[in-house]
């Protein structure tokens, strides 16, 4: 990202009503980052970073409830999120199965980002996501790396 970059952070006890507090967290960001530093978010940026928020959040609760740590940062037509949690087991998609009930989360993410990289730390692991703030001319994602 650029000198320019607006970053935020927030720490949560992850549960159920966590989700939401994230949710409404990137969606408070990106509003000031539009409205006080002059960024450009697009409402789909705006409407798909909330999903793909309330789905990793989503899997934190699931499998690794407890301490989170949420960081953004918005600059360059890009917004990088990274949630990093205490839990060990690396997320792993599976075989596309419109009969499967539950557990496409990480289809959704994969879908809609641009960039999508897991690694371990010494404690639990971070998720790392990037989501084109821009749209191009069809309503469609763009900038320096439209899907």
């Amino acid at each position: 990202m650029g000198t320019g970059a607006v970053r935020g952070s927030a720490a949560y006890e992850m549960g159920s009503g966590e989700i939401s507090r994230a949710r409404g967290f990137v969606r408070d960001f990106l509003t000031e980052a539009r409205s006080l530093h002059g960024l450009p978010v697009s409402e789909r940026a705006m409407d798909v970073t909330q999903l793909v928020v309330s789905e990793l959040a989503t899997n934190v609760c699931k499998y690794a409830p407890g301490p989170c740590l949420l960081d953004l940062e918005a600059g360059d037509g890009i917004l990088s999120i990274t949630m990093w949690d205490t839990g060990s087991v690396l997320p792993t998609s599976r075989q596309a199965d419109p009969t499967r009930t539950g557990q496409h989360g990480l289809e959704i993410v994969l879908a809609v980002c641009e960039s999508f990289e897991v690694r371990r730390e010494p404690v639990g692991k971070r998720v790392r996501v990037e989501i084109s703030l821009l749209d191009g001319p069809q309503g469609d994602p763009a900038g320096p790396a439209a899907w």
